[in-house]
């Protein structure tokens, strides 16, 4: 079955006096594009959360926030200078450009400001340390089952389509065998309206003609079409299917539509191929999602 590239978890854990909380969004990407922000303390262990959500997401843009509470009343804050004297000439800084002046009250304002002020906590020991990976490994496992379940509607939606391209498939047949006389008869046509006097030798005529209507038989590209599709539902209904493997064969699939368009050489079959299009157009676009 077919997962989601799209996911949301959170989690979180409770130690004595804090509160770690993960949260995980996941987008569609080509690769594995991976955003973490964690609190300065954990920085330490960003290649081992990195390292969980490669092997455990595969693929995907997947952003992880990682934020700490305390809840210790008594907590002790140190002030990060140099970042508030920046902030603070950068606010000098704008309000000289605007053409307004800074009341002398706005210092509490700075102290708002994100990263200035900040709890001392001590360094994280083993305990804390557990309690982080397993609120990021709750909040991967989160992910996992929303992408399933997303999974499931894209299955759901690919497959309607699919069966919609066979349907198409077999409404073109009609159209292809009205197609022939209809050819012949343009054929026969054109030739007399150059001059009524042309003598037509019938038994040269029939072999162009047969000639004409080989290089405009669709009967190969039918047969491929027909097998890229057994193996595009065979792949979606595989353990192991995979976005990239059914867009390699959505390609093929759109080979041999656009080579049917080609040689249809009729109004009405070709109204049916750009139907064929739309849907395949529509199925690449679900695959994108697609892990």
């Amino acid at each position: 079955m077919i997962v989601s590239m799209t996911g949301f978890g959170k989690s979180g854990a409770m130690l004595a006096d804090k509160t770690i909380k993960a949260e995980i969004r996941t987008l569609n990407s080509k690769n594995l594009d991976l955003t973490i922000k964690l609190p300065s303390i954990y920085r330490e262990r960003e290649n081992t959360i990195r390292g969980m959500l490669g092997n455990l997401l595969e693929r995907g843009k997947v952003e992880l926030i990682v934020t700490l509470e305390c809840s210790d009343n008594n907590a002790s804050y140190a002030i990060n200078t140099p970042l508030l004297l920046h902030y603070f000439k950068e606010m000098k800084k704008a309000a000289r450009q605007v053409e307004i002046d800074l009341s002398d009250n706005f210092f509490p304002d700075l102290l708002r400001l994100p990263e200035v002020l900040k709890p001392q906590t001590d360094e994280p020991d083993a305990e804390e340390w557990t309690a982080l990976e397993k609120a990021v490994n709750d909040a991967i496992a989160q992910v996992i089952q929303f992408r399933q379940s997303e999974g499931k509607h894209l299955f759901e939606d690919i497959l309607a389509r699919e069966d919609k391209l066979r349907t198409l498939l077999v409404d073109i047949e009609p159209f292809e065998k009205v197609r022939i006389h209809n050819i012949r008869e343009r054929i026969i046509r054109s030739l007399k309206d150059i001059s009524e006097d042309v003598r037509i030798d019938q038994n040269r005529f029939e072999q162009e003609v047969i000639f004409y209507l080989e290089k405009l038989d669709i009967t190969e590209e039918k047969v491929r079409l027909h097998k890229h599709l057994d193996y595009f539902n065979e792949t979606l209904n595989s353990s192991g299917a995979g976005g990239k493997k059914l867009g390699f064969i959505a390609q093929e699939i759109g080979r041999e539509i656009n080579t049917i368009g080609s040689k249809a050489n009729d109004a009405s079959m070709q109204k049916v191929v750009v139907q064929m299009k739309d849907e395949l157009e529509k199925i690449k676009e679900q695959l994108m999602n697609v892990l």
